[in-house]
């Protein structure tokens, strides 16, 4: 069988995609960037990750400032035109659109570190995989954290839906449906039916993450990147990682 080389460079990808703009603006953003290089640089959290286990720890230890109200990210301004010629996040989070947790702010990360994929329920669907995927073969990052967190309404929802039939209105019922699983499987686990579920949405969703996607299955394969989930607590600002 013939061997297809296949190019995931980032001109390729945008090339492919038929996105010209980026490469018309890295110039000016470059010219942006040498420019601002002798200015003195706002101190900032070290960027990039040595491994899957690095990238890892920066999220424990940037959660553990979080909680203890001693956050290192600072002032971000300095970073816009750093940024602007390009990104290299380490870490790749699939997260609930819940308002009340902001993923950059709930690791202490400056822009630049995480690539940032949500929906309500946190669950993957072809949309999310394009873009983690994205991430792993473009941006090179190092880690996939699926991000659950307490008391999450859409997972209560799909809860509901499977205990008595409770149904949701126009798409948000498409959320439902894909987080049904999850709730049928917690289903018979002793507990908190609902704190059950967000846990085994979390796993249901890291276990489709390779077996959905050949792009991420290689990545993790070859131990370039690592799949890892996480439960968000609301009330302490505390991630359980598994």
């Amino acid at each position: 069988m013939e061997h297809v080389q296949h190019d995931f460079s980032r001109e390729a990808f945008l090339g492919r995609a038929g996105i010209g703009l980026a490469a018309a603006c890295t110039g000016e953003a470059l010219s942006m960037a040498q420019a601002a290089a002798a200015e003195p640089s706002t101190p900032r959290l070290e960027m990039g990750a040595r491994s899957p286990a690095d990238a890892l720890e920066k999220l424990k230890e940037g959660n553990v400032r979080y909680v203890a109200g001693q956050p290192r990210s600072g002032p971000q301004s300095a970073l816009l035109v750093e940024l602007a010629s390009g990104q290299n996040p380490f870490a790749i989070i699939l997260g609930c659109s819940d308002s009340r947790v902001p993923i950059e702010t709930v690791f202490d990360q400056i822009p630049g570190n995480v690539f940032a994929v949500r929906v309500a329920g946190n669950f993957l669907n072809d949309a999310n995989f394009g873009s983690i995927e994205y991430g792993i073969a473009v941006l090179k990052a190092r880690l996939i954290i699926v991000l659950g967190h307490t008391k999450c309404g859409a997972v209560s929802a799909a809860v509901s839906y499977v205990k008595d039939g409770t149904t949701q209105p126009g798409h948000i019922a498409t959320i439902v449906e894909a987080i049904a699983p999850a709730a049928k499987a917690a289903r018979e686990v002793p507990g908190d039916w609902v704190a059950n579920a967000i846990i085994e949405n979390v796993r249901h969703n890291m276990r489709k993450m390779t077996a959905g996607s050949k792009i991420i299955a290689d990545a993790v394969s070859r131990g370039d990147a690592e799949v890892a989930g996480g439960i968000y607590d609301l009330h302490s600002g505390r991630v359980s990682f598994f």
